[in-house]
């Protein structure tokens, strides 16, 4: 019988998508296996399969690694050794909020290796909504299904008088105290890897349906004579007998204000649900999730890796706020370590998700970015900076203080309804000051005194960290216009957003490092990563002037020799100069083996470059070349990302380029075009109306525009403007096997620049 079953577990997707005459479910085109056949020098998206709720509190995933690492499922695995709660954004950032559950048959070693079983991806179900999996050495189906801050676990067992279940709360310092008058166990784990975080614990509580027979305590693998245990390494051990295919289910809830809060959250998310309810509701959030994007006439394989994609968009940042006895919204805060109210949210890096991730979430889930932008509201209330990286108090990850591009860019979008000018005031705070742990602008007393933060100086990837603060100025600049600022205050930020041309060689026609004194960085390598640069090398981040590119092309010479610039990008080799890491990293690897030139999709430095042909005369490259990267560099399979997911941000390129447009520049009202990749497209906005992308002659031949008309009317520009779109209306293409050389060429086609802007 449970062959029979997991038999049929493995062909429900199929069966599901192969329905005639039916509609297929969105959500069962989703992989969340793809990007996991990833590891330390070669990621193929450094992802798990998150089984989970869109921007849930909690995520659960099988684990294949050891307790601490940050790859903790891989595809290439064999056993899998409990399945664990987690919050973790990258194997770089790795977790915080963890412990783990695992079913164990016969003899008893709870150690992570002693209670691992082996398992296979044939007889393993993943679905956003839902996992399965068979432990063969334990002869257990074990089942998950999520909400927001509870999950409910199914584990069918065989006949056995020895049917046990392991809770590991993890080694940093952890609590578990077994009732089993109640069939219940609580408990907290401390385990974080980003810090220092003040007074933190995970709270959790378990309920399973049957009398508890057999309990014990574990001082990491030592039993105790007691069922309440602190100390450094807890777990806990519940026994039972079971009769043949018996299901023995868990209810399991957390929170980090308390046990209290966890029971509520329990009894708020799962009332007296049975596991197929709490699936079927799981299924059910997932689908009207994703429904806000529909796609036609696509092959299998794009629609399936499109919808991959945008479930890897919806997670990070996470909920961090729950609601309490009374509704009320409440927030552990990593800063104060109290329960504060009002919202949080942790788990992201604004490195990598200012440029797509959030102006698709102001584009196309608005509501959810509000609640967001009251969480970093709450952010600078009690910590002082604005994140901008979060696991989930400040963490010194990444360099630039992108967190201004994320503040501008959602409310000139057209957010409200939070305090904004409290945020603005978070901005300039930022940019004039450098903070803890990655917060405000390490080097800021050069950069606003030099207008550049020097090469001779110590500060590490200076050129990089030049590029961004000079966008983020101009984004502070655009928020503080829009917020009528006096000129007074706000003109600096227009004049520092300037800064980027103090970094450009006319001898190389590139960026390059600067010494205080003004002299280059010498010897000069533009294939060096790193040094001057973060994680890419000069290649990568000369085009790093999302704000002014026409800038840009009046440095590099003019139209025809910054289109020569581009296409230098693919035509050199992948060569690199790996000293300043001793290692070639894996983000070098991912740019070799592509072959793809100096093009390294695989980070995110350079993912906006393709669009930039539309601002020299030549649109068709992007066409080509998107399209190009799309089919190459995607998939959903477990090799199916060219580098790092990262939070959402590699997934949302691939999302805006399907849909035919990308938000080169956020902070600014314009997407610039690339070109469909569907037949059809509906975008069901939140304000209720839709936006209808017709393509029908597309094809992996007819990828370029011929024309294109907007609600109707010819339509010749290389931009559209999020204005537009919110109104709704109708894009309609032509598309065709050869470039329509004289579409887009005018001067008045380009988008947005701001040494044009009147």
């Amino acid at each position: 019988m449970k062959k029979l079953f997991i038999v049929l577990a493995l062909l429900s997707p199929l069966l599901t998508l192969a329905q005639p005459g039916s509609k297929p479910s969105l959500v069962d085109y989703i992989n969340p296996l793809m990007g996991t056949d990833s590891k330390y020098d070669l990621s193929n998206g450094n992802t798990y399969p998150a089984i989970a709720l869109p921007w849930g509190m909690n995520f659960w995933t099988p684990q294949t690694g050891k307790m601490g690492d940050g790859w903790q499922y891989t595809y290439d695995a064999h056993k899998i050794n409990g399945f664990k709660q987690t919050h973790q954004p990258s194997p770089w950032m790795n977790d915080y909020g963890q412990f783990a559950i695992m079913p164990v048959t016969g003899h008893l070693n709870v150690s992570q290796n002693g209670r691992a079983s082996w398992f296979s991806h044939k007889a393993e179900t993943a679905k956003p909504y839902y996992y399965s999996v068979y432990l063969a050495d334990h002869d257990v189906l074990a089942e998950i299904t999520p909400t927001e801050r509870t999950a409910q676990f199914q584990f069918t067992y065989p006949k056995n008088d020895s049917s046990y279940v392991v809770i590991d709360a993890f080694d940093r310092g952890s609590y578990i105290k077994v009732i089993p008058g109640e069939n219940k166990i609580i408990g907290y784990s401390t385990k974080y890897a980003r810090g220092p975080l003040k007074n933190f614990k995970n709270y959790f509580v378990i309920y399973v349906d049957k009398p508890i027979t057999m309990a014990h305590t574990y001082s990491d693998s030592t039993v105790t004579d007691s069922l309440e245990l602190h100390a450094k390494h807890v777990m806990a051990v519940i026994g039972f007998k079971t009769g043949h295919d018996e299901k023995v289910h868990l209810r399991v809830s957390s929170s980090f204000v308390s046990i209290e809060q966890a029971e509520i959250n329990l009894k708020r998310e799962q009332g007296n649900d049975g596991f197929a309810v709490t699936e079927q509701k799981a299924k059910d959030v997932w689908n009207k999730t994703l429904n806000r994007l529909s796609v036609e006439g696509g092959t299998v394989d794009q629609t399936r890796t499109f919808y991959s994609c945008l479930y890897r968009m919806l997670f990070f940042p996470n909920k961090l706020y729950e609601l309490d006895a009374n509704n009320q919204v409440i927030h552990y805060s990593p800063y104060t370590g109290k329960t504060m109210p009002g919202y949080m949210f942790a788990g992201t890096g604004f490195w990598d998700t200012f440029r797509a991730l959030y102006p698709f979430l102001n584009l196309v889930y608005p509501s959810i970015n509000k609640e967001m932008q009251q969480g970093l509201v709450n952010d600078y209330k009690e910590g002082g900076w604005l994140p901008e990286w979060s696991s989930p108090g400040y963490s010194n990850v990444m360099i630039g203080n992108n967190s201004a591009s994320v503040v501008a860019d959602a409310y000139l979008k057209g957010g409200k309804g939070y305090d904004i000018n409290t945020l603005y005031d978070a901005l300039v705070h930022g940019a004039n000051n450098a903070g803890p742990a990655g917060t405000g602008r390490t080097g800021v007393e050069y950069y606003n005194k030099l207008g550049y933060v020097p090469y001779d100086v110590k500060i590490n990837e200076n050129a990089a960290r030049t590029l961004e603060y000079a966008y983020d100025d101009f984004t502070i600049y655009q928020l503080g216009k829009a917020l009528n600022k006096p000129a007074s205050e706000i003109e600096i930020f227009k004049k520092r957003s300037m800064n980027y041309k103090n970094l450009f060689d006319p001898s190389t026609g590139l960026m390059r490092g600067k010494n205080k004194d003004g002299s280059w960085e010498t010897p000069f390598n533009p294939f060096k990563w790193g040094d001057a640069f973060t994680e890419g090398n000069s290649w990568h981040y000369s085009w790093g002037v999302f704000h002014d590119i026409q800038g840009l092309v009046n440095l590099m010479g003019g139209k025809k020799q910054f289109i020569a610039k581009l296409d230098s990008v693919f035509i050199l080799p992948p060569i690199f100069d790996d000293s300043y890491y001793g290692e070639v990293i894996h983000e070098i690897r991912e740019m070799q083996i592509v072959n793809m030139g100096q093009y390294a999709h695989g980070n995110q430095p350079i993912q906006h470059m393709l669009y930039l042909y539309n601002y020299a005369g030549e649109p068709w490259k992007t066409q080509y070349h998107v399209r190009d990267v799309m089919n190459k560099l995607y998939k959903a399979t477990p090799d199916g990302y060219c580098g790092d997911e990262d939070n959402g941000q590699t997934s949302a390129w691939y999302v805006f380029s399907a849909m035919g447009f990308y938000p080169v520049c956020p902070a600014v009202d314009q997407y610039v075009l690339g070109a469909p990749l569907f037949k059809k497209l509906t975008l069901n906005l939140e304000n209720g109306k839709k936006i209808v992308i017709n393509a029908p002659n597309n094809s992996d031949d007819n990828l370029y525009i011929n024309t294109m008309n907007v609600n109707g009317k010819p339509y010749d520009l290389n931009w559209i403007s999020h204005t537009l779109l919110n109104q709704g209306g109708v894009i309609n293409y032509n598309m065709s096997a050869k470039p329509n050389k004289l579409r887009g060429i005018k001067a008045g086609d380009v988008p947005y620049s701001l040494s044009t802007e009147k």
